[in-house]
């Protein structure tokens, strides 16, 4: 006998849990399946609170404040002598972190009377969905719902030419729980994972390289933007080779070592330890046979249209297993929408402002077109940099890397995309897509009075910019 629900949710992260809560919220009866565990328990938060955004940011945080009083707090005028470093402390940290945030769900849950149930989901035609034990193929329990929401995730792209080998060949979850600092660490894939990661153990004393198969760095965003981050990575000592394709990774002695092919042919190096971070690919293996009738590309992605309904009616798919960037702000705001089109309400996701953002420092956030994206649809555009350099709020905190940049319609003045390359950017580009939505012009920022002295002003006269009316720099 199965049980009924309004709404049965596949998936804890975060689109699953913000989905589930959000009909909660609006009175419907929901259960959650999710199968995840945490070194061997079961745990929510999916990929993003467990081997993702928030380690990753607690890692990278305290790598940052290890490097700074390192190398610059002498020039505050503090001097530590010597400055000592404990990754294991570092790593529990890390873990305490993960662990109250995790639970924190599990409270949420509770508050909003969500059923939850540890297991893999399998959905079958009639809107059933089938809870079995991972790796067992016998039916634990029947879930009936009205409405299905899959949010199921991704994982991480394997290599066959670089299997996972413990002690050596890692992916990005594996780069997170580090016990010491490798001398020196190899890293495929210079995205998003790549750049964070390589950014904590480079700051913690390894000598990294990044072997990208792409001929540019961070291609979705803004050229120059990208161009000053380069830059920086290389100044901060983060070796990134470009147009290098991997060929295969061996495990030698005690060594990995890499072949990989570039422009000048194949080329041999040596690491201690290496990271697969080539990307992801969407969880929707396993959850459902041909007999659903669910629509899926040759990338595995379920087809979805703009409110994230599949072909099979009731059913909605969300986040990582569905067009669009893997970020888990996109998936909760589908989740959030989802819910409240299944509640009668007239919902939707704005697309064309998803902030992205890369967690290194100085950071890199960006939303809405690039300066190139404009030029190649003919669109004619007016822009505005301001340089953190000329900023005193960055002067007095050091963080003069960097900047802001704006491009507005040249005939409307209406803001297309900014792109920031900063401390704080992460933060700074709230500003942004606030504006963006509002449907702002660079001349409603110019008229806006900032806080001084702000990191935020920077985005005001890089506002004043786009009309040369910039304060602080020359125009």
């Amino acid at each position: 006998m199965s049980k009924k629900f309004d709404v049965v949710v596949i998936g804890a992260g975060p689109g699953g849990y913000v989905a589930a809560i959000r009909c909660a919220q609006l009175g419907m009866k929901v259960a959650v399946v999710d199968e995840w565990l945490h070194k061997g328990e079961p745990t929510l938060g999916g990929t993003c609170l467990n081997v993702g955004c928030i380690p990753s940011k607690a890692l990278l945080e305290s790598s940052h404040l290890y490097a700074a009083a390192k190398n610059d707090l002498s020039g505050h005028g503090i001097n530590i002598k010597q400055v000592g470093l404990d990754v294991k402390a570092m790593i529990a940290r890390k873990d305490k972190i993960v662990s109250e945030l995790t639970q924190g769900i599990n409270g949420l849950f509770k508050i909003n009377k969500i059923k939850l149930v540890h297991g893999h989901a399998r959905v079958s035609p009639g809107k059933i969905v089938d809870v079995s034990d991972r790796g067992s193929p016998n039916t634990r329990e029947s879930l009936e719902a009205e409405h299905i929401i899959i949010a199921a995730g991704s994982s991480p792209v394997r290599m066959d030419r670089a299997p996972l080998t413990d002690g050596y060949i890692y992916d990005s979850a594996g780069a997170l729980e580090f016990d010491s600092v490798p001398r020196t660490l190899g890293i495929i894939g210079a995205g998003a994972i790549g750049l964070e990661l390589g950014s904590v153990w480079s700051r913690l004393g390894s000598e990294v390289v990044l072997l990208e198969a792409m001929d540019t760095l961070l291609p979705t965003a803004d050229k120059q933007i990208s161009r000053a981050a380069s830059r920086s990575y290389k100044q901060q000592g983060i070796d990134i080779r470009l147009n290098a394709r991997l060929l295969s990774a061996e495990i030698k002695q005690k060594k990995v070592h890499v072949t990989y092919e570039d422009t000048r042919g194949a080329q041999q190096i040596k690491f201690d330890k290496l990271v697969v971070a080539v990307g992801r690919k969407p969880n929707s293996d396993y959850l459902f046979g041909d007999e659903l009738g669910l629509e899926i590309d040759e990338r595995e992605y379920i087809h979805v249209n703009s409110y994230c309904e599949t072909s099979v009616p009731g059913i909605h798919a969300i986040g990582d297993l569905v067009r669009g960037p893997m970020l888990a702000h996109k998936a909760s705001e589908e989740g959030i929408m989802v819910a409240e089109r299944i509640a009668g309400q007239q919902s939707s996701v704005n697309y064309d402002l998803i902030p992205g953002v890369i967690y290194t420092h100085p950071e890199v956030a960006w939303v809405g077109k690039s300066e190139h994206a404009c030029h190649s649809a003919g669109i004619p555009v007016s822009i505005g940099t301001f340089p953190m350099a000329a900023s005193g709020r960055a002067k007095a905190a050091g963080t003069t890397e960097g900047m802001v940049k704006i491009i507005a319609h040249q005939e409307t003045d209406r803001i297309l995309g900014v792109h920031i390359f900063a401390a704080q950017a992460s933060e700074l580009i709230a500003q942004a897509v606030i504006a963006m939505e509002m449907g702002a012009s660079a001349e409603d920022i110019a008229m806006t009075m900032f806080a001084h002295p702000t990191l935020a002003e920077s985005v005001h006269e890089a506002a004043l910019a786009v009309h040369n009316r910039a304060i602080h720099i020359k125009n």
